[in-house]
């Protein structure tokens, strides 16, 4: 029997748990692109270590459950390297137009009910289905 769904399940919980811990450690939303930018930026100096901790756990935590588990996920991750770096391109543009990304909106925006988490979250979904189907559909990129 199929059993990969479990990794989604166990991700999601992590991110979650994650998020909760975040905010009621600190009081701060768990938004990735701005714990990253901010760093990235200077703005982040006072609680630099802090950022670099979250940073590091978002890196480490799934290499160490592949290298425990024997198990490395598959992505499905194209070989295509202008459709990697287009993609990145346009979610770090997304990302500063929302003034978030997914975990800030997605995760933690939806699970306080808030209205501009939402609706960011419904944009940012539309948007990857439209492009899904346009590169896929039309272009056959993907």
């Amino acid at each position: 029997m199929e059993v990969d769904w479990i990794w989604g399940l166990g991700g999601g919980l992590l991110i979650g748990l994650g998020g909760a811990v975040f905010l009621l450690g600190n009081g701060r939303i768990m938004g990735a692109s701005g714990i990253l930018g901010g760093l990235l930026d200077g703005s982040g100096r006072s609680n630099a270590a802090e950022r670099i901790a979250f940073i590091g756990g978002v890196v480490l935590v799934p290499l160490l459950i592949a290298f425990s588990t024997g198990h490395a996920p598959d992505t499905h991750v194209t070989n295509n390297a202008a459709v990697l770096i287009g993609a990145g391109l346009l979610v770090g543009i997304g990302t500063r137009i929302a003034n978030g990304c997914t975990s800030g909106h997605g995760v933690c925006g939806i699970s306080r009910l808030s209205l501009r988490g939402i609706a960011a979250t419904g944009v940012f979904m539309l948007a990857g289905i439209l492009t899904l189907a346009v590169l896929r559909q039309l272009m056959g990129v993907i």
